[in-house]
């Protein structure tokens, strides 16, 4: 007995739905763009629960037929494909025929239309792919599907959607693709009873761009319209000043089809090349036209990709589509330099209060040498230090020195207070470690300092003994004033790179406090747009933004409002993080650090971190070691270089030739 069965048609259907309805959102696509087809002018989508129990479509299209409706639900039934020589000119959206009969095979569904040329219109119930009744209905012309418990008869496929907020959020990004890819269409989306867009129908693409994405996003954008032999590109791109860290924003479409092409994207990123950041992306709404026999749509069972007969065409109508845009954007720009804007006072973190740094640069006029004081008070002192004109918080450092280096600027700062005013009682906090220390004098005096790891007082003593209870651990001494030689458990011989662990040590400790999580309130608040995924799953969680010092609020249409930031942030740098932290959000993480504030705590963990060169007693450089030891997970700098080399016994015993 053979072993190859032939599947009834009830299976096979089921099958053939799993490949063209994969969500809520794959229905709705199907739906809309029959209606498209069918030349409307005014779309309304309308979702419950995400679309797994309720999906409307209503457009004022055509409608159907009384006599097609039967057959309309037959696979591989449609009126856009005849003969095999239409398949080389495909100019509608759908065309093989599956959408329906996939639809109805897995849900409850109901359709309503009238044609233009019937006076009344029909109403037809099918479940599961099984007829249910067809009777006449009072309705306008046009078409209305509505698609209730989509996979009630497959339990398994069920299992796999995802949460109706991730379902609506899919449904929603179909709603703005179709959108901006035919502005003559007027759309309306509803989400659980609310509407979540409207377009006007106007014909115009920004208008389309403004009720899809807000103000702001249309605001940052410069028109795109150029021809290359029979490729045509139209649309918007973003001014570089408006790069975005990812790609979500970049939005392709091939003759009113969104679609996602590498090529397009390849174009896009050669034409900012050298206008923008490495690592930034530009966002666009193009629009490709190209004859039809040109590109072949049947590539993939969602449509959402497209092969050409030749790629070089579309690469080079792009780039240079935008890059002559880029061009004239800029020669539109009137760009005025003033001479004393390049060296203005710049304030970055640092636990001074007030606490500014001067470049130091022949143009930059120098501020007049302050009038020595009669002797004063420790309290009169102080009040000279909280006030903003103190000259002594203008601590004048050359070009080569960085804003970072704010615990060298504390010792000189120190020095300078100690030469005016004469030695007081106020003492000045620092570090554990001093990137440059002062000479010591010829008699010793106690100073307090800052804890980085834990508080030790800093004094020169003998090479000591440090022994946890669980590691033996031998000070052996320093190799190259740069790595600690550490014998452990008699067993093997540690070499540190002191500069890298200590680097490592108050980076984790500055990650860990979130850079003391100090943040300002802005002049003006800045508004951030984002995709639809991103904006819902941010909205979803603003406390790991308030953990991160941003206070952030929803502002509605997929955007949000940023009140306060962190100190260290930059205006100009604000929107990115806001963005780059949606994104990880989106993805599933909790771990929102941007790269910007990566950055951050890496620059002040490595200009605080002790140095190769200094000289640096057992007592501290043990304290290291014991740091490590208790933090096994400390294996490299933030820059990825190991900090521990261990050598075992054994392996030094063979070098030697004892084993």
């Amino acid at each position: 007995m053979g072993v190859i069965n032939v599947l009834d048609k009830h299976v096979a259907e089921l099958i053939a739905a799993g490949e063209v309805v994969e969500r809520p959102a794959s229905v709705v696509k199907e739906l809309v763009e029959n209606a498209i087809d069918a030349g409307a002018k005014h779309i309304t989508v309308e979702i419950k629960n995400g679309g797994t129990t309720f999906m409307r479509v209503t457009d004022d299209g055509c409608g159907i037929l009384r006599d097609d409706i039967q057959v309309a639900f037959l696979r591989h039934a449609t009126s856009k494909v005849k003969k095999e020589e239409d398949l080389d000119r495909i100019a509608t959206l759908g065309f093989r025929g599956e959408a329906l009969a996939s639809i109805c095979a897995v849900s409850r569904l109901q359709l309503i239309t009238r044609n233009e040329h019937e006076e009344t219109g029909s109403s037809y119930l099918i479940e599961g792919g099984e007829e249910k009744s067809l009777d006449d209905a009072g309705c306008p012309v046009g078409t209305t599907f509505v698609v209730r418990d989509l996979f009630y008869n497959i339990p398994a496929r069920a299992k796999f959607l995802k949460k109706d907020v991730s379902e609506g959020n899919a449904v929603a990004n179909i709603i703005d693709k179709t959108a901006l890819s035919h502005p003559e269409i007027a759309f309306t989306f509803i989400r659980d009873g609310k509407q979540a867009l409207k377009t006007f129908g106007d014909g115009k693409l920004l208008s389309a761009i403004y009720a899809v994405f807000g103000r702001e996003f249309a605001g940052g954008l410069i028109p795109v319209d150029y021809q290359l032999d029979s490729v045509k590109v139209s649309g918007y791109a973003s001014k570089p000043v408006h790069a975005r860290p990812n790609r979500k924003m970049q939005n392709f479409f091939i003759n009113g089809r969104y679609v996602q092409s590498r090529t397009a994207m390849a174009a896009l990123d050669e034409a900012y090349k050298h206008s923008i950041m490495v690592g930034k992306y530009p966002s666009c709404v193009l629009n490709i036209e190209l004859p039809y026999e040109m590109i072949d749509v049947n590539v993939h069972p969602s449509k959402i990709e497209v092969r050409f007969i030749n790629e070089r065409p579309v690469f080079d109508a792009v780039y240079h589509a935008v890059k002559s845009a880029l061009m004239q954007f800029d020669t539109k720009k009137q760009v005025t330099f003033k001479k004393e804007t390049a060296f203005n006072d710049i304030r970055k973190f640092s636990p001074f209060k007030n606490a500014e740094v001067i470049l130091n640069h022949p143009f930059q006029p120098q501020p007049p040498k302050p009038v020595q004081p009669e002797k004063q008070s420790v309290i009169a002192e102080l009040d000279i230090l909280d006030t903003a004109e103190d000259p002594l918080e203008q601590v004048t450092v050359s070009d080569s020195a960085k804003p970072f280096d704010i615990f060298s600027k504390q010792a000189v700062k120190a020095a300078k207070r100690e030469e005016q005013f004469g030695k007081t009682e106020v003492t000045v906090d620092k570090p554990l470690f001093v990137n440059d220390p002062p000479k010591q004098p010829q008699q010793p005096q106690k100073q307090q300092t800052a804890e980085i790891s834990e508080q030790l007082p800093v004094k020169e003593e003998q090479p000591m003994l440090f022994t946890p209870p669980e590691n033996k651990l031998r000070y052996i001494g320093e190799a190259f004033d740069t790595y600690i030689i550490v014998e452990r458990n008699s067993k093997e011989l540690l070499l540190i790179d002191k500069h890298a662990a200590h680097e490592r040590i108050i980076y984790e400790k500055l990650k860990a406090e979130k850079a003391g999580a100090s943040s300002q309130i802005l002049l003006q608040p800045i508004t951030v747009t984002l995709s639809k995924e991103e904006y819902n799953a941010a909205a979803g969680h603003l406390d790991l933004f308030r953990d991160c010092a941003f206070d952030v609020e929803d502002f509605g249409n997929s955007t949000l409002i940023v009140r306060s930031a962190p100190q260290y942030l930059d205006a100009a740098e604000i929107a990115d993080c806001v963005a780059e932290m949606a994104n990880y959000i989106s993805m599933g993480k909790n771990d929102i650090f941007t790269e910007k504030m990566d950055w951050f705590y890496h620059n002040v963990a490595c200009r605080s971190a002790i140095k190769a060169g200094n000289k640096n007693s057992a007592q501290e450089l043990m304290e290291i070691v014991k740091i490590l030891e208790e933090n096994p997970d400390i294996r490299y700098c933030p820059h990825g270089r190991p900090i521990t080399i261990v050598m075992k016994k054994s392996e030094i015993e063979r070098q030697f030739g004892r084993a």
